[in-house]
């Protein structure tokens, strides 16, 4: 199946399944909402598969890995769109698919522009290859952590207002909001750790000209998360707090990779 046909085929499911999310936002019927999130969920699934395929024909060439900009966006929107479809059959991740899906969608269109291509690069090492996975799986969970700290922004605002509208209607409580923060918190920070440690051992010149700014915006990021980490559990940092520190530490992120790639392969390419 050629890749234009899989990208095409995840693009109408992703804005399908967002329409149908949207209209079961919008609806307070219970037995309404528990159709539309099977449905939801299959088209969820098939988009899956048809992102992972197209992705996988993206990066994996002919002539070599092709780790540009807009085709490793796409990989990283795949691998989040996984975790939090994966994730809500057990947690209530459901109100993230209204962000992830179009941007997802605008990330597989833009793919084929031909924009900011980087050469391909042959055999790369094992070790190299351990680092840029652990990158992508931490990049991927701090960024639902981002999605989630945004929502938790917004209905600890609503309910500060005393407003209710359709979207708090399907958030789950502040206290489970803020549990799943941390746990992708967690989690995300414990890979980052690994892939800072395996960008030391296996990239050579991981302070080198063209590196540096993405080695220090991720450090600096590491150091936040871990700042925010140590005040939740000896402080009880939560709520307004946890939500910048959270931001924070993920725009020092998105600096390091988006910032660092945009800079190499637009700016100066």
């Amino acid at each position: 199946m050629s890749v234009q046909l899989t990208a095409t085929l995840a693009i109408a499911c992703y804005l399908t399944a967002f329409g149908l999310q949207v209209r079961a936002s919008l609806q307070s019927s219970n037995s309404t909402a528990s159709i539309a999130k099977g449905s939801i969920l299959g088209l969820s699934g098939l988009a899956l598969i048809a992102h992972f395929a197209t992705s996988w024909q993206q990066i994996f060439t002919d002539s070599g890995t092709n780790f540009s900009l807009l085709p490793l966006s796409v990989a990283i929107f795949m691998v989040i769109n996984f975790m939090v479809v994966a994730g809500s059959l057990r947690h209530p991740f459901h109100s993230l698919f209204l962000l992830l899906f179009p941007f997802s969608a605008l990330a597989l269109a833009l793919s084929f522009l031909p924009l900011w291509q980087s050469p391909p690069r042959n055999n790369l090492p094992l070790g190299l290859s351990l680092h840029i996975l652990l990158s992508i799986i931490a990049y991927s969970l701090l960024s639902i952590a981002a999605l989630e700290a945004l929502f938790l922004a917004y209905q600890n605002r609503q309910l500060h207002q005393h407003h209710s509208s359709a979207l708090m209607r399907i958030l789950p409580p502040l206290q489970t909001m803020e549990s799943l923060l941390f746990s992708l918190v967690i989690t995300g920070f414990t890979l980052l750790t690994l892939a800072l440690v395996s960008g030391l051992l296996f990239v050579d010149n991981f302070f080198a000209q063209h590196l540096v700014h993405k080695t220090i915006f991720s450090i600096v990021a590491w150091l936040v998360y871990g700042i925010l980490l140590w005040g939740h559990f000896r402080w009880g940092w939560r709520g307004k707090t946890a939500t910048l520190w959270t931001l924070g530490g993920f725009t020092l992120l998105m600096l390091a990779f988006w910032g660092t790639k945009f800079v190499l392969e637009v700016i100066l390419a």
